[in-house]
């Protein structure tokens, strides 16, 4: 073998050794080559399993020098803009050739055969963009060391090929041709057949009037196997899960109505938060001093004894009733409002600045302390102003002076205090009142997202109490230990028969189909992804097609991208 390919060869690996020790993220090699050290599922969209760290290889970003510019005494900001990139122009590939040495280069490291070439000792998988410019358009190159207990066996080599999107089902790659391209590369007299599928019951709603984008996602994704042909509906007797994210401020959500609520809660402690307030649009077209004033007169008027007023407040309640028919068990709009929480309703729609505030608890604490309302109000309500209410009962009002921002405290706590009952059923943890204002309202929050997460179970997907149950109990878990976070995913297991109404008749955004031969390290799989999103980012596609075609005018046709991964195991014994 050529002292040239030895010498390449131990300079490669020792480099990735280096890397690998001292965990560098990003490294260029000979200029021109990137070295990036990453987790598996952040570039390779699951289409490797695992999670273990990899290194990736990728074309070096062109850097260039900066224009000769007049002499300045500020040198920094030569200093600055020394080497940068002129624009970055995302993930770069190599070479479907540059790609074969790098991979030749790791695996002649690790076979035992060639004792010429140093053995770095354990090393990552390694996987090279590739830039599709060979006949089967090759998009990555992996390789991986197989063992044998503590002895290096072998390695496996991955080529992952893809093709743009097509909506012609006779051209799919069908599933004895992928039996055949896995016997081309194992001889096996047995193979196992599997197949993934994902389907998102949860999309964009879409009416003529309006459009509304929402990043909610509620994706079912089943496995099965034994599959029999290629874009198969799923068994019953599949294995299913369903990953949930929820964005809050979704109009569909039997909570908006909460989620405005929060809105203003969170921007009101925000402000007293900075110092720095961003109030929302007023819902209602009176002022929040014409609100109070309002339902001041409505309750000297009910304590008078004039005529209309209780059966008003009755009709208003029914009305409540009759809206929240529709809402699942989940949500259930309360009918037992105090005084308290009829005010923080009423100035939450209406107030846009602090002298709001202070001028209508201006006017309450007024008529409290003159008698001339005298309010029912919940026992436990924890506010300053519900204590000052219960004082009146007594006579005995302590002075409360309504400056700075004390009113606009007073009406955070109220706030909490009527979300908090709205949340009654829920862990005590959410609703604790011995932590300051600020962890408050961060529980509250919470706690708010994790309804919307199961406002969008019960309601979309009518799921059965039992699993919303134990969904609940992992999702209230996990906030406690876990900042607020509207990008997680929460994962139910299911029962395919209870979402099959949703998936049988439409077709997959993702759909996957494995024949696998071998058991434990020696096992090997040859796999066909089509999807409607290009599993890669460093290279484009011709479309074949639309991909929105229309079916005599009438229906959708799903295109997809042609992925196809397969392996070849090369023993070194």
């Amino acid at each position: 073998m050529g002292s040239k390919i030895v010498s390449d060869a131990n300079a490669f690996v020792k480099f990735l050794k280096l890397c690998q020790d001292e965990n560098k993220e990003n490294c260029t090699y000979m200029d021109d080559i990137s070295v990036l050290l990453v987790e598996k599922e952040e570039l390779l969209h699951d289409i490797i399993s695992g999670n273990q760290p990899i290194f990736v290889c990728e074309k070096a970003q062109p850097k260039c020098e900066p224009e000769a510019t007049e002499t300045t005494a500020d040198t920094s900001v030569v200093e600055d803009t020394l080497f940068k990139v002129e624009q970055d122009l995302g993930p770069q590939p190599l070479s479907v050739m540059k790609a074969r040495q790098l991979l030749s280069w790791y695996s002649m490291a690790h076979n035992p055969n060639m004792p010429w070439v140093e053995a770095p000792g354990t090393l990552h998988p390694l996987w090279v963009r590739c830039d599709k410019s060979d006949p089967c358009a090759t998009v990555w190159r992996g390789v991986e060391t197989v063992y044998s207990g503590n002895k290096t066996s072998g390695v496996k080599l991955y080529t992952v090929s893809c093709k743009g999107p097509t909506g012609d089902e006779p051209s799919f790659t069908t599933l004895d041709e992928l039996k055949k391209e896995h016997e081309k590369r194992h001889h096996s007299s047995t193979v196992a057949t599997k197949g993934y599928a994902q389907y998102n019951l949860f999309c964009s709603l879409k009416e003529e009037s309006m459009m509304f984008e929402s990043q909610s996602r509620v994706i079912a994704s089943l496995t099965w196997n034994n599959v029999e042909k290629v874009l198969e509906c799923p068994p019953l007797s599949s294995k299913a899960s369903l990953n949930i994210k929820v964005t809050v401020g979704d109009i569909r959500s039997p909570l908006y109505q909460t989620y405005r609520e929060m809105e203003f809660l969170l921007a009101l402690a925000e402000g007293l938060r900075t110092g720095e307030t961003e109030w929302l649009e007023p819902v209602e077209t009176q002022s929040a001093v014409d609100l109070t004033r309002a339902l001041i007169e409505e309750l000297e008027n009910v304590a008078q004894g004039v005529p209309g007023h209780t059966a008003k407040a009755s009709e208003k309640q029914k009305a409540k009733t009759d809206a929240t028919a529709a809402f699942s068990s989940v949500v259930i709009e309360r009918g037992d409002l105090d005084f308290t929480e009829q005010l923080w309703e009423r100035m939450r729609k209406s107030v846009t600045s602090y002298q709001d505030i202070s001028e209508c608890l201006k006017i309450v604490v007024k008529a409290v302390k003159l008698g001339k309302i005298k309010p029912w109000i919940h026992k436990d309500s924890n506010s300053t102003l519900s204590k000052l209410i219960l004082q009146s009962y007594q006579q005995q009002i302590d002075t409360m002076p309504l400056a700075g921002l004390t009113p606009a405290n007073m009406l955070l706590e109220l706030g909490l205090d009527k979300i908090r009952k709205d949340f009654i059923n829920y862990l005590s943890y959410y609703l604790v009142t011995e932590v300051d204002l600020q962890e408050q309202v961060i529980r509250v929050r919470k706690l708010h997202h994790l309804l919307e997460i199961l406002g969008t179970c019960s309601t979309f997907m009518d799921l059965p109490h039992d699993r919303l149950f134990l969904f609940t109990q992992s999702c209230l878990q996990y906030y406690k230990t876990s900042n607020y976070d509207e990008n997680h995913v929460s994962q139910l297991k299911i029962k395919p028969a209870l979402i099959s109404y949703f998936y049988e008749k439409e077709l997959p955004f993702s759909w996957a189909m494995e024949v696998s031969s071998g058991q434990g390290s020696k096992e090997v799989k040859t796999t066909l992804y089509l999807s409607d999103k290009p599993l890669v980012d460093h290279v484009s596609f011709d479309l074949d097609a639309p991909l929105d075609e229309s079916v005599n005018g009438e229906s959708e046709k799903m295109s997809y991208y042609r992925t196809m991964v397969s392996c070849s195991l090369i023993s070194f014994t």
